[in-house]
């Protein structure tokens, strides 16, 4: 069985927290999990690496970015959306 985009951007952050999976909560703000900046900027390139779609992230000006990064569901449902995007569905 594949890993649903849910777990397995769970687990890429899990990993850059170096939390543990269960940690990590859907609520959680990258900041509340102890991602600083870079931490943030190694996640982006894990995501995209993982699910091969580019991700709309300005490093320089996050909040300038088409990409919502307010909480872990929020980064969830981008993917998803990113994912589907290539797909074309």
């Amino acid at each position: 069985m594949s890993e649903s985009v849910r777990d397995r951007v769970v687990r890429i952050i899990a990993e850059q927290a170096v939390l543990d999976v269960a940690d990590v909560t859907m609520e959680a703000s990258p900041e509340s999990l102890g991602i600083d900046s870079l931490g943030l900027v190694e996640s982006i390139f894990a995501i995209e690496e993982a699910f091969d779609i580019p991700v709309p992230f300005n490093a320089n000006d996050p909040a300038q970015s088409d990409f919502d990064i307010s909480s872990v569901a929020a980064i969830v449902a981008a993917v998803e959306r990113l994912v589907a995007d290539q797909k074309g569905a």
